[in-house]
Protein backbone atom coordinates (compact mmCIF):
# COMPACT_ATOMS: atom_id res chain seq x y z
CA UNK A 1 0.00 0.00 0.00
CA UNK A 2 1.21 3.40 -1.52
CA UNK A 3 1.30 6.02 1.72
CA UNK A 4 -0.66 9.24 0.66
CA UNK A 5 1.96 12.38 1.59
CA UNK A 6 0.18 14.22 4.40
CA UNK A 7 -1.61 17.66 3.41
CA UNK A 8 -0.51 20.64 6.20
CA UNK A 9 -2.91 23.55 6.53
CA UNK A 10 -0.33 25.86 4.96
CA UNK A 11 1.22 24.11 1.87
CA UNK A 12 0.06 26.49 -0.63
CA UNK A 13 1.59 29.69 1.64
CA UNK A 14 4.95 31.13 0.26
CA UNK A 15 6.74 33.33 3.10
CA UNK A 16 9.17 36.16 2.84
CA UNK A 17 11.41 36.08 5.58
CA UNK A 18 13.84 39.32 6.49
CA UNK A 19 13.53 38.74 10.38
CA UNK A 20 16.96 37.47 11.88
CA UNK A 21 17.62 36.51 15.93
CA UNK A 22 14.69 35.52 18.22
CA UNK A 23 10.71 36.25 17.45
CA UNK A 24 10.81 36.42 13.85
CA UNK A 25 12.69 33.54 12.38
CA UNK A 26 10.84 31.99 15.61
CA UNK A 27 7.40 32.82 13.34
CA UNK A 28 8.22 31.73 10.75
CA UNK A 29 9.95 28.57 12.01
CA UNK A 30 6.01 27.82 13.13
CA UNK A 31 4.72 28.31 9.66
CA UNK A 32 7.10 26.41 7.92
CA UNK A 33 6.35 23.55 10.46
CA UNK A 34 2.52 23.94 9.16
CA UNK A 35 4.01 23.29 5.55
CA UNK A 36 4.24 26.80 4.57
CA UNK A 37 7.34 27.44 2.27
CA UNK A 38 10.16 30.23 3.73
CA UNK A 39 12.60 31.97 1.90
CA UNK A 40 14.60 33.48 4.45
CA UNK A 41 16.65 36.61 3.30
CA UNK A 42 20.31 36.77 4.82
CA UNK A 43 22.56 39.86 3.90
CA UNK A 44 25.74 39.39 2.23
CA UNK A 45 27.61 40.39 4.55
CA UNK A 46 27.65 38.20 7.21
CA UNK A 47 23.96 36.49 6.78
CA UNK A 48 21.81 36.12 9.65
CA UNK A 49 23.15 37.40 13.37
CA UNK A 50 22.24 33.70 15.12
CA UNK A 51 25.08 32.10 12.68
CA UNK A 52 27.56 32.50 15.06
CA UNK A 53 25.19 31.93 18.30
CA UNK A 54 26.71 29.28 20.70
CA UNK A 55 28.13 26.53 21.76
CA UNK A 56 26.07 24.52 21.40
CA UNK A 57 27.68 23.89 17.32
CA UNK A 58 26.85 20.88 15.03
CA UNK A 59 29.74 20.45 12.83
CA UNK A 60 30.59 24.04 13.04
CA UNK A 61 27.44 25.63 12.80
CA UNK A 62 25.08 27.18 15.60
CA UNK A 63 22.70 25.09 16.62
CA UNK A 64 20.58 27.77 17.57
CA UNK A 65 20.59 28.59 14.19
CA UNK A 66 19.47 25.22 12.28
CA UNK A 67 16.98 24.58 15.00
CA UNK A 68 15.00 28.42 14.23
CA UNK A 69 15.64 28.34 10.81
CA UNK A 70 14.63 24.63 9.80
CA UNK A 71 12.16 24.02 7.12
CA UNK A 72 13.11 27.14 5.17
CA UNK A 73 14.91 28.04 1.92
CA UNK A 74 17.63 30.70 2.34
CA UNK A 75 19.67 33.44 0.18
CA UNK A 76 21.41 36.62 0.74
CA UNK A 77 20.70 39.79 -1.12
CA UNK A 78 21.42 43.53 -0.10
CA UNK A 79 17.84 45.46 0.53
CA UNK A 80 20.25 48.86 0.36
CA UNK A 81 21.14 47.93 -3.76
CA UNK A 82 18.79 48.76 -6.44
CA UNK A 83 19.28 45.16 -7.71
CA UNK A 84 18.73 43.64 -4.38
CA UNK A 85 15.36 45.69 -4.18
CA UNK A 86 14.06 44.82 -7.28
CA UNK A 87 14.86 41.13 -6.84
CA UNK A 88 13.22 41.27 -3.02
CA UNK A 89 9.83 43.04 -5.06
CA UNK A 90 10.01 40.32 -7.67
CA UNK A 91 9.73 37.63 -4.43
CA UNK A 92 7.29 39.62 -3.29
CA UNK A 93 5.01 39.67 -6.09
CA UNK A 94 4.82 35.81 -5.74
CA UNK A 95 4.32 35.42 -1.95
CA UNK A 96 1.78 35.57 0.75
CA UNK A 97 3.28 37.11 3.44
CA UNK A 98 5.79 38.98 4.69
CA UNK A 99 7.71 39.29 7.46
CA UNK A 100 10.18 41.84 8.80
CA UNK A 101 11.57 42.96 12.86
CA UNK A 102 13.95 45.69 11.70
CA UNK A 103 13.65 48.83 13.91
CA UNK A 104 10.62 50.77 13.14
CA UNK A 105 11.13 52.92 9.62
CA UNK A 106 13.97 50.20 8.34
CA UNK A 107 11.59 49.36 5.50
CA UNK A 108 10.35 52.42 5.30
CA UNK A 109 13.89 54.42 4.27
CA UNK A 110 14.52 50.91 2.17
CA UNK A 111 11.06 51.37 -0.04
CA UNK A 112 9.70 48.41 0.85
CA UNK A 113 7.44 49.81 4.49
CA UNK A 114 3.61 48.67 4.57
CA UNK A 115 2.44 51.15 2.96
CA UNK A 116 4.70 51.46 -0.22
CA UNK A 117 4.17 47.47 -0.20
CA UNK A 118 -0.05 47.46 0.07
CA UNK A 119 -0.07 50.04 -2.88
CA UNK A 120 1.70 47.54 -4.74
CA UNK A 121 0.55 44.35 -3.84
CA UNK A 122 -2.54 45.34 -1.71
CA UNK A 123 -3.35 40.98 -1.10
CA UNK A 124 0.01 40.94 0.62
CA UNK A 125 0.08 40.50 4.75
CA UNK A 126 3.06 42.34 5.73
CA UNK A 127 3.78 41.17 9.18
CA UNK A 128 6.01 43.65 11.32
CA UNK A 129 7.47 42.60 14.69
CA UNK A 130 8.94 45.47 16.62
CA UNK A 131 10.21 46.05 20.14
CA UNK A 132 9.87 49.42 19.82
CA UNK A 133 6.40 51.23 19.14
CA UNK A 134 4.95 55.12 19.43
CA UNK A 135 7.08 57.35 21.56
CA UNK A 136 9.54 54.58 22.31
CA UNK A 137 10.51 54.42 18.58
CA UNK A 138 13.46 56.53 18.62
CA UNK A 139 15.20 54.29 21.50
CA UNK A 140 18.05 51.63 21.10
CA UNK A 141 16.01 48.88 22.35
CA UNK A 142 18.97 46.23 24.14
CA UNK A 143 17.37 43.55 26.10
CA UNK A 144 18.62 44.82 29.78
CA UNK A 145 16.46 48.27 29.29
CA UNK A 146 13.05 46.44 27.40
CA UNK A 147 13.25 43.85 30.32
CA UNK A 148 12.36 46.80 33.15
CA UNK A 149 10.25 48.68 30.94
CA UNK A 150 8.00 45.39 29.79
CA UNK A 151 7.67 43.98 33.71
CA UNK A 152 9.21 40.84 32.23
CA UNK A 153 11.85 40.84 35.22
CA UNK A 154 8.88 40.49 37.91
CA UNK A 155 7.49 37.46 36.61
CA UNK A 156 11.18 35.73 35.40
CA UNK A 157 11.86 36.25 39.44
CA UNK A 158 8.58 34.21 40.43
CA UNK A 159 9.79 31.26 38.54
Amino acid sequence: MKATPAVRPLDDLLVIDLSRALAGPYCTMMLADLGARIIKVETPERGDDTRGWGPPFYDGESAYFLSINRNKQSLTLNLKDPRGRDLILRLLRGADILVENFRPGTMDRLGLGYAALHAMLPRLVYCSISRRTSAWIPRRSPFTRDRPSSGSRRWRSRA
